[in-house]
């Protein structure tokens, strides 16, 4: 029942005040209730720029362990309200130990960035398939083919200031090819390098806006397997950043979210008209269509596939949930390994 009911709430209009009534949460936008959503359905809510949440919703959030993220508009967090002490503490203790273990969190950080390769891979050999134009395709294997030595040299990294040298290697030479999985785009919807804080046209206003939805979603799976999301193993720790969210979230980021953003160009669901451009070059998504998009990013998280490791279908949503779990026992020393996912 949780794969099918359980799911976050995005509340994206700027203005929408959020209030508790018995156990549901009442959306309410220029005083009138726009939505009732039962919050036994909810594991997490997100609210994007000017949303205002009630103290009364707040605790009985907390209570229910029902974090509450805010967001800006292009979807940095800015804060998260969770419930103190939530959490295995044992786990959590288990957790702080591996962090500092030089060795443990080089093994991770191995199959984090394996799996993020792997699926990057994986990404480009797909649009390769799909491409009727043969010299765009050659060139998308040819830097598929590029990767499998980075691979070999993730599998060999000695330090983890290396691996994340490979994993830069890797992403270069990925992004110096995205372009080509969309080769119909208009010339203001190509991309033509990856831009952040802030993005500055808009394929990185999309990308950087769902990137920030997953790192969110990846927080919640962590929080509910019972791990600390800001103590990660590949992700250096700093202040505010939920680095293990970030760990988690590097083997979604192509089959999740880059694969999402391509289908929408493509299939031409989105358009230069639907961003603006604020003082500063930030790009944006406008609200209406922020919320449309969302919508159908959520659709696609109802999709469902076969978990590789566990062998069981599910709805590719949950994927960073049962990876959290999986994550949470190898730090615990149930398992050895831990097994990213990799999309075929």
């Amino acid at each position: 029942m949780d794969e099918v009911q359980l799911a976050t709430l995005y509340v994206v209009t700027e203005g929408a005040y959020l209030h508790r009534d018995g156990q549901a949460a009442v959306i309410e936008i220029d005083g009138k209730t726009a939505a009732r959503i039962p919050l036994h359905l909810v594991d997490s809510i997100a609210a994007f720029g000017r949303v205002m949440v009630s103290p009364q919703l707040m605790q009985y959030c907390a209570e229910q362990r029902i974090a509450i993220n805010f967001l800006t508009t292009d979807g940095r967090l800015m804060a998260r309200v969770d419930a103190p002490g939530s959490g295995n503490v044992l786990l959590r203790r288990a957790q702080y130990r591996q962090a500092d273990n030089g060795e443990f969190a080089l093994g991770l950080g191995r199959a984090i960035v394996a799996g993020k390769v792997q699926n990057s891979r994986q990404n480009l050999l797909r649009s390769a398939r799909d491409l009727a134009d043969p010299p765009a395709s050659e060139s998308l294997r040819r830097a598929a083919n590029r990767m499998e030595p980075i691979l070999d040299a993730v599998a060999k990294a000695s330090s983890l200031d290396g691996l994340r040298g490979q994993e830069g290697d890797a992403a270069r030479v990925y992004f110096d090819h995205f372009s080509l999985t969309t080769p119909g785009a208009p010339e203001a919807l190509r991309f033509s390098g990856r831009t952040r804080r802030p993005p500055l046209d808009p394929v990185n206003a999309l990308l950087s806006l769902f990137y920030s939805i997953l790192a969110h979603d990846c927080a919640a799976a962590l929080v509910a397997a019972g791990l600390d999301p800001s103590v990660g193993f590949f992700h250096q720790d700093r202040p505010g950043r939920p680095s293990l969210a970030l760990d988690l979230m590097e083997e979604f980021r192509a089959p999740l979210v880059d694969r999402f953003v391509m289908t929408l160009i493509n299939r031409q669901q989105v358009s230069p008209e639907d961003f603006s451009t604020r003082p500063g070059g930030a790009v944006e998504l406008k609200d209406a269509v922020r919320k449309r998009l969302i919508t159908a990013y959520q659709q696609r998280k109802q999709e469902r596939r076969q978990h590789p490791y566990l062998q069981q279908e599910s709805p590719i949503g949950r994927f960073p949930a049962l990876q959290g779990k999986i994550m949470a026992r190898h730090i615990r020393g149930d398992i050895d390994h831990y097994v990213p996912v990799v999309f075929k």
